[in-house]
């Protein structure tokens, strides 16, 4: 056997292996729950929640606002939030609004395994349990959440901050040298949800996002030509100290 004959073997044996490991450990990689945060201490009013679900019992917040004719917010947060760190930001930005925020499944003190078929139908239970309008919030993964709830349920407005159009395209932008679309599990696509949402929409993005590449935003955006789009010179995760940020969100929810 030729050296280079090897060589090639060699290689694709190693090839192999990498696409064995990212494969077995995507699950980690999409729900990185040991990066979550330690909840905030939150206002006195705030009310616990429980919402059994098949083999899950999820557990979130609702902190209430000072008007309860407003929307109520439902957030959804990013990967590595603390639900109840979002539920208080966004209690912070619209303290007459309501705001529910849940642990997804998996993620401390809510029970179960998360995966995004999982999600996206927990999003249809925890907003079937919710009393008058609703306006849907999601940051990052939590905006591929929102879209699908968007797709699914009606809507007061809904407001997506560093969105994208498909996770699996994300994660193959960002893996450009694996066959992502045949190995990923965990495909949210916000487009192809997106299409018939009647309510007000706001995208703000970041245009430094270095998670999700800026061409999945502008591929959402391109979908959704009746959508307010807010871009912010931040990155992935910064974008929330922007100083145009949080009067960004306050102003989608007027």
């Amino acid at each position: 056997m030729s050296v280079l004959l090897k060589a090639l073997l060699i290689g694709a044996a190693l090839y192999a292996c990498l696409v064995a490991v990212l494969a077995s450990f995507q699950h980690a990689l999409v729900f990185p729950r040991h990066m979550v945060g330690a909840a905030p201490p939150l206002p006195e009013h705030t009310e616990r929640l429980t919402l059994p679900i098949g083999d899950a019992m999820l557990h979130g917040v609702r902190i209430p606002g000072r008007d309860p004719s407003r929307p109520t917010i439902l957030g959804f947060p990013g990967n590595a939030w603390n639900a109840e760190a979002m539920a208080l930001f966004l209690h912070q930005i619209a303290p007459s609004h309501d705001v529910v925020v849940y642990h997804y499944r998996g993620y401390a003190p809510s029970t179960g395994t998360p995966s995004a078929p999982a999600l996206l139908s927990d999003a249809l239970a925890i907003y079937d349990t919710l009393n008058g309008p609703v306006a849907a919030v999601g940051f990052s993964i939590g905006s591929g959440v929102a879209a699908h709830l968007a797709g699914a349920r009606m809507l007061d407005r809904v407001i997506l901050a560093t969105p994208f159009d498909s996770l699996t395209k994300v994660a193959a932008n960002s893996l450009p040298f694996l066959p992502v679309p045949w190995l990923f599990r965990h495909e949210m696509n916000a487009a192809e949800a997106m299409q018939n949402v009647a309510a007000p929409v706001t995208l703000v993005l970041a245009t430094a996002d270095e998670v999700i590449a800026p061409q999945r935003s502008d591929a959402l955006v391109a979908t959704l030509p009746q959508a307010q789009v807010i871009r912010l010179q931040a990155g992935h995760n910064d974008i929330y100290n922007h100083p145009d940020f949080v009067p960004a969100l306050r102003r989608a929810l007027r």
